[in-house]
């Protein structure tokens, strides 16, 4: 055999039994489960990690200011009580919210947060790796830019997609489900009765009472469900709950075009007859795991016509924003002028939300949508009056139809007032 037919055919063997040897790994790591975690939950350096990650962006909020005060003696004390078995959670803060639907959010006390991020920082590695690619929520590396940009790439192979959403997916988080899912990866007692007791710490959430084949009439009464909307663990948590569907769509079904951020997903394909057999199985698989889609929202469409997901709409070579998310920026821009006028926000508020608005936007389509937006938008200082017309007067540039521009006016204003 000539020697560069030989190193091509040595190469191909080599590849294949890497492939191999991944999938071999891949499945043995699905069946093994992790014991003796306990431990290093409650270990005073993974709950001091823990109360820094918990801590960052809310140093000037009061109930994590006391906590953080006595810090070292508040971690001793929650890790005392995590390892005697006495730590017990407390209620939760709700509060409703419309952006743009009306949402239940849910707070739990700092302490528990502490526990919730001691939690994920320890578990969430261990399910991660069985994650697939395609689902994009709350993980490290992924995000919902990188979604998007799966999304776009997907929208110029295929000519049709279905797009599904899980009906009330949080407060319909069946508990038993759910923790059965957890026991799968994990046999240490210990741990398990930590997510057990935060599981069922969840406060009521919206009334949901969806009956599956087998159910009598008081089967959905009598089983409890439901995930806070705002605690770290449940955005987990809610990645363990559809990791069953990622891997049914992909390994089972064998779908090509995929990808999932939280409980919405897409479906590409060729053919629309098939996306819609398709969106049957996904129905009776969910039911499975006492979960629906929603009646209304679960779609196929032509790809050509604009893929709604993630707050944008998606076409083969551009990407437009929903007119809602643009309304919604609106109002929030609005807000952060009349807060700034009120002297209730001061510029570097104003610096960090108009950085986040310009990270947001860059990727898509939006100079047009940009330059509206400033246009209608004064920063106005306490004290002074805001000019009759929109950026004729004050401050200059900040009718220039670029983030760039507005911030420099912005810092302009700053420097301004330091000097008077």
């Amino acid at each position: 055999m000539p020697s560069p037919l030989r190193g091509l055919c040595s190469f191909a063997a080599w590849r294949l039994s890497s492939a191999f040897l991944a999938s071999g790994w891949a499945a043995l790591e699905a069946m093994k489960r992790h014991g003796q975690l306990f431990d290093h939950i409650a270990s005073f350096e993974n709950l001091l990690g823990a109360a820094k990650g918990a801590f960052a962006g809310k140093r000037f909020r009061p109930e994590p200011a006391m906590f953080h005060y006595h810090l070292e003696t508040n971690l001793l004390r929650l890790g005392e009580q995590l390892r005697a078995g006495v730590y017990r959670p407390g209620e939760y803060r709700a509060f409703w919210i419309r952006d743009p639907k009306q949402r239940l959010i849910s707070a739990a006390p700092y302490r528990d947060r502490v526990v919730h991020h001691a939690v994920c920082r320890v578990v969430e590695p261990i399910f991660d790796r069985t994650f697939v690619h395609e689902s994009y929520a709350n993980r490290l590396g992924k995000g919902t830019h990188r979604a998007l940009d799966h999304a776009t790439a997907l929208c110029r192979r295929f000519p049709y997609v279905l797009k599904c959403d899980v009906a009330k997916f949080f407060p319909s988080v069946d508990h038993q489900v759910l923790l059965k899912l957890l026991a799968r990866k994990i046999k240490c007692p210990a741990t398990l009765e930590l997510l057990r007791l935060i599981v069922y710490a969840s406060n009521p959430q919206e009334p949901v009472s969806p009956y599956f084949p087998g159910d009598d009439l008081f089967t959905p009464l009598q089983r409890r469900r439901g995930l806070p909307i705002g605690n770290l663990t449940s955005q987990f948590l809610a990645n363990v709950m559809l990791n069953p569907l990622d891997h049914y769509l992909k390994e089972t079904v064998g779908v090509d075009g995929y990808v999932r951020f939280a409980d919405d997903f897409l479906i590409f394909g060729t053919q629309k007859q098939a996306l819609h057999e398709r969106l049957a199985d996904i129905r009776r698989f969910l039911a499975g795991y006492r979960l629906e889609l929603h009646a209304r929202k679960c779609v196929v469409l032509p790809v050509k016509a604009g893929v709604p997901f993630l707050g944008w709409r998606l076409y083969p070579d551009h990407r437009r924003l929903k007119r809602q998310t643009g309304l919604r920026f609106q109002r929030k821009l609005k807000a952060l002028a009349e807060s700034y006028a009120d002297g209730a926000i001061g510029l570097d508020v104003i610096h960090s939300s108009l950085a986040s608005y310009a990270g947001h936007l860059k990727h898509g389509d939006t100079w047009g949508l940009q330059r509206k937006l400033l246009d209608a938008t004064v920063f106005t200082p306490p004290g002074r009056t805001a000019p009759a017309k929109p950026g004729n007067e004050f401050p200059k540039g900040s009718r220039r139809a670029n983030w760039q521009a507005m911030l420099e006016a912005a810092r302009k204003i700053k420097r301004e007032a330091e000097a008077q």
